[in-house]
């Protein structure tokens, strides 16, 4: 199939000061300048989940947007070391939408710079049967890493960056394939 991915980049923290949008902005230049890619944003601030999940019109359109998709990045940041309660929301959301579907991670925070979020969410998208991509993107300090225009020049990164997407893509083309020829039985 020679049309683009769909990718949705879920932007994960809601905290009133966020840092989220420089890092997800970085992250969705980045993504938008692949042509493999057609690159949507879920904001979370901007997406109204209830906590007690229970069905609403939001929760249905949500839902709609990630059956759409073939592939996700989660833009993370870390709150006391582990990921925030708005993407556990988003992720308990959804069910089948999420199945057979590679997901990547793209964290910040402090001296962990959000791996320990992402080492907790790879168990949490297992059991919702994704396809986590193993290269992720890390930002130690990260109010450090980004200029005030929004750039960084963590090599490290960016070059992560590439690989994320390359694998991602990978992954993406190949699990839609399979998901045509043969649906998921999950």
């Amino acid at each position: 199939m020679d049309t683009p991915l769909r990718l949705e980049v879920i932007v994960a923290s809601v905290r009133q000061g966020r840092f989220a949008p420089v890092v997800a902005d970085w992250f969705l230049r980045t993504a938008r300048a692949d042509d493999r890619f057609d690159v949507g944003v879920i904001d979370l601030l901007h997406t109204p989940l209830p906590t007690d999940l229970s069905e609403t019109p939001e929760v249905e359109a949500f839902r709609e947007r990630l059956s759409a998709a073939a592939a996700f990045v989660v833009v993370t940041s870390e709150y006391n070391h582990g990921y925030p309660a708005s993407l556990k929301t988003a992720l308990d959301s959804a069910k089948r939408e999420w199945r057979a579907k590679p997901i990547g991670f793209v964290g910040y925070g402090g001296l962990s710079g959000g791996l320990r979020a992402i080492e907790q969410l790879r168990q949490v998208v297992a059991e919702v049967h994704m396809v986590s991509i193993r290269e992720s993107v890390s930002f130690h300090q990260a109010k450090r890493a980004f200029d005030a225009d929004g750039e960084t020049r963590d090599g490290a990164a960016i070059d992560a960056a590439q690989r994320l997407l390359r694998q991602l893509a990978w992954w993406a083309a190949h699990l839609r394939e399979a998901r045509i020829a043969d649906p998921y039985p999950g």
